[in-house]
């Protein structure tokens, strides 16, 4: 999530209440989480199994529960709780801004767009030319939909992450700040459900076609052409790549990567990342030529200790 104007280290340091390390006038552009920081984000960490990780990202700026030596060229926001500071930024920079009508006046959309009825339309929502959106969708704020895509009924764009801090209260929510990205050419069944991004975006490449009831986490990324089918759930923070296909109640881990013309069998569990261009079925996922041997082998065995 980038900040609409540059801010300063001290002036970060002053929202959210912390001391810090560097120059009190060290640029800072955005935040984001670690799979997807940039020079100029701030990242968050709170567990010293990740602080190295944290230090040696991409970011520029970390906001971090230990005092630690500064890597050069970086600064550091000391908090005693980062998980809750994160969120005071996110607050802060993307406050929730409540809707009073069904079709916001900053949404912007194009031409020969057909918008059914009960439709939700949020905050800077952008639609592009061309699409069919069908009964009591739901978009949420700052979506962005290209041209020619159509939604069918009950689909909801742009609902939080499944992402929670377990604390002895009860578990704490990160707030998402994150945007969905339909590009073009995109088709979603009945009942989709697809998660905003926490930081960045959930991103459907163009010419994607899903079913229904398909569910997609926070911050994926699904390429170009890929094919999902029914009951579908992936997790966040997942990369699948051009020309995927997905068949029904397949699942998948978070922060797994699908390769590029990779075919999953239905009610396989997606538990670890795979090569593009094969074929893969079962739990735990392996190739579906050589879970069909297993099988076959597992068949052969219990027939043999019958018979004997």
């Amino acid at each position: 999530m980038k900040f609409k104007e540059v801010q300063t280290l001290q002036q970060i340091s002053q929202l959210i209440n912390t001391e810090f390390v560097g120059d009190k006038n060290f640029e800072i552009l955005g935040i984001n989480e670690i799979h997807v920081v940039e020079k100029g984000d701030i990242v968050f960490v709170d567990h010293p199994k990740y602080y190295d990780k944290a230090l040696n990202s991409a970011a520029t700026t970390i906001l971090i529960n230990k005092k630690v030596d500064c890597p050069e060229g970086k600064a550091l926001l000391i908090s005693d709780d980062p998980f809750r500071d994160f969120n005071k930024i996110t607050k802060h920079f993307n406050p929730f801004i409540s809707s009073k009508v069904s079709i916001s006046e900053s949404a912007v959309i194009g031409e020969n767009t057909i918008i059914q009825p009960n439709v939700f339309i949020g905050n800077n929502v952008v639609i592009g030319k061309n699409c069919v959106i069908h009964p009591n969708v739901t978009i949420y704020d700052n979506t962005v939909i290209g041209n020619n895509v159509k939604i069918h009924a009950n689909t909801v764009l742009g609902a939080d992450a499944f992402y929670y801090k377990n604390r002895p209260e009860g578990f704490d929510q990160l707030i998402s700040g994150g945007r969905v990205v339909l590009e073009n050419n995109v088709d979603l069944g009945a009942s989709c459900t697809i998660d905003k991004g926490v930081t960045g975006d959930t991103t459907i490449g163009a010419g994607t076609k899903i079913d229904n009831q398909v569910h997609v986490g926070h911050d994926t990324v699904i390429g170009k052409k890929c094919l999902i089918a029914s009951q579908t759930g992936i997790a966040g923070c997942v990369i699948i790549e051009d020309e995927v296909t997905i068949w029904g109640q397949v699942g998948t881990n978070s922060g797994i990567t699908i390769g590029k013309g990779a075919v999953i069998l239905g009610q396989t569990g997606v538990t670890k990342s795979v090569v593009g261009g094969k074929s893969y079925f079962g739990t735990p996922i392996s190739e579906s030529r050589e879970k069909l041997k297993e099988l076959a082998e597992i068949k052969r065995i219990i027939k043999e200790r019958k018979n004997s």
